[in-house]
C-alpha cells in the first residue's frame, strides 16, 4: 500500500483504474487518518455507484462542520470521477479555506476529476495512485505489497502468485489474508502452501479443470467446469481456449527433446518452471497418439461452439471435457 504523510493533510485523491484496490487504498488510508478512535463519530461517507443524487452541499457541510468528541473529522466522497465540473468548482472553493479539522478523501475508480479540482489537490494535500502499470512497474509494484504483507512467500509462490493474479491485483489483500489466517502472521508460504487458496475468492483458477483433466477424473473435471461456467461467469470460448492453450504447450513439447523443467520453461515461454514441468509430464503420459486425440476433440468442439450442430455451449464442453479426462486414467493404487 501506498503510505501517506504522517502530516494530515486536507484532502486526499486516491484514484486508479480498478474500484477494488482504490477502495482499499481508501479504506487503509482512512484507517490511518481515524488513529484508533471511533469511526462512527469520525467519518462520514457520500457517494456511491452513482453520484446522480449527490447533494455537494451535504458534502460542503460535513466538511465544514466542527468535530464532536472526536479530534478530527474524515469525509469520504466516492466516485468523485462523476463529479459535474459545477460540483467539482463548489469543492474547490471549500479548499481554498478548509477546516484545519477535516481530512477530505476523494475515491476516483472510474471517470476522471476535473482538472480545477485535481490541480488544487495537488497543492494542498497528497495524490495516492493505485495504478499497477504493465512490465516492471508490475512486477515493482507487486513485489512492494508483499514485502508488506503479513505473510512472506518464497520464490516460486511469489511466481505463482504473479502469474495467476495477471491483472486482477484487487484479489491480493484477501489472498493475502486468507493465507495469514490459516498459516499464521509472518509464516513463510511454499508454493505448495499457496495452491489450495488460489481458486478461492470468486473464480475458478484454470489449472483447477487442467489438473483434472491430467489426473483422469472426470467427475472433478465437470464439477470445476461447471462452477467456471456459473460462478465465475466464463464465456464457453474462453474456456476452449484455456483449454487449447494447455494441449497446445503438449504438442509443443512431443518429441522435443526436453527433459527438464527449467527447458521445458523457456520453450513455453512461462516464467516458472512448475506449469512447465506439469505439462512436460503429462506430454510423456499421453504421448504423440493421445495429443493428436485430444486436437482433434479440441477442433471438433470448437465447430460446435461456433454453431455446426446447434447444440448449447455448455453441453459442447461437458462433453470434451469428459472426453479428454478420459485419454488417461487415473493411476491405481
Amino acid at each position: 500500500m501506498n503510505m501517506v504523510t504522517t502530516e494530515v493533510r486536507a484532502v486526499y485523491l486516491v484514484k486508479g483504474d480498478d474500484a477494488s484496490l482504490v477502495a482499499q487504498e481508501a479504506h487503509g488510508l482512512v484507517e490511518s487518518l481515524v488513529n484508533g478512535g471511533d469511526p462512527t463519530l469520525m467519518v462520514e461517507e457520500f457517494g456511491g455507484p452513482s453520484t446522480d443524487d449527490l447533494d455537494i452541499g451535504a458534502v460542503i457541510d460535513a466538511c465544514t462542520t466542527p468535530p464532536f468528541l472526536v479530534e478530527r473529522r474524515v469525509v469520504v466522497l466516492r466516485d468523485a470521477g462523476q463529479l459535474s465540473p459545477a460540483d467539482a468548482k463548489r469543492l474547490v472553493a471549500y479548499l481554498d479555506d478548509p477546516l484545519p479539522t477535516t481530512a477530505l478523501v476523494l475515491m476516483v475508480g472510474g471517470g476522471a476529476v476535473p482538472p480545477v479540482l485535481t490541480k488544487r489537490v495537488g497543492a494542498l494535500g497528497d495524490v495516492v495512485d493505485t495504478a499497477v502499470g504493465r512490465g516492471k512497474a508490475r512486477t515493482q509494484w507487486l513485489a512492494t505489497h508483499l514485502k508488506g504483507a503479513p505473510v512472506r512467500l518464497d520464490g516460486p509462490a511469489s511466481a505463482r502468485l504473479a502469474e495467476h493474479l495477471g491483472g486482477d491485483m484487487g484479489r491480493l489483500a484477501g489472498l493475502l489474508g486468507s493465507l495469514a489466517s490459516a498459516y499464521g502472521q509472518g509464516s513463510t508460504v511454499s508454493l505448495h502452501d499457496l495452491e489450495p487458496f488460489l481458486g478461492e475468492a470468486g473464480s475458478v483458477a484454470p489449472w483447477d479443470l487442467t489438473d483434472a483433466l491430467d489426473a483422469g477424473d472426470t467427475a472433478k473435471a465437470l464439477g470445476v467446469l461447471h462452477r467456471i461456467l456459473g460462478a465465475s461467469g466464463s464465456h464457453p470460448l474462453v474456456v476452449m481456449s484455456m483449454l487449447h492453450r494447455h494441449f497446445r504447450q503438449m504438442l509443443r513439447l512431443d518429441g522435443s527433446g526436453i527433459t527438464s523443467p527449467e527447458e521445458a520453461a523457456r520453450a513455453l515461454g512461462l516464467q516458472s518452471p512448475f506449469p512447465a514441468k506439469k505439462a512436460l509430464a503429462q506430454s510423456r503420459r499421453l504421448g504423440t497418439p493421445g495429443i493428436a486425440r485430444a486436437v482433434l476433440l479440441l477442433a471438433d468442439a470448437d465447430l460446435d461452439l461456433r454453431g455446426s450442430t446447434g447444440l448449447p455451449g455448455e453441453l459442447v464442453l461437458e462433453v470434451l471435457v469428459a472426453r479428454l479426462s478420459r485419454l488417461v486414467r487415473p493411476s491405481r493404487g
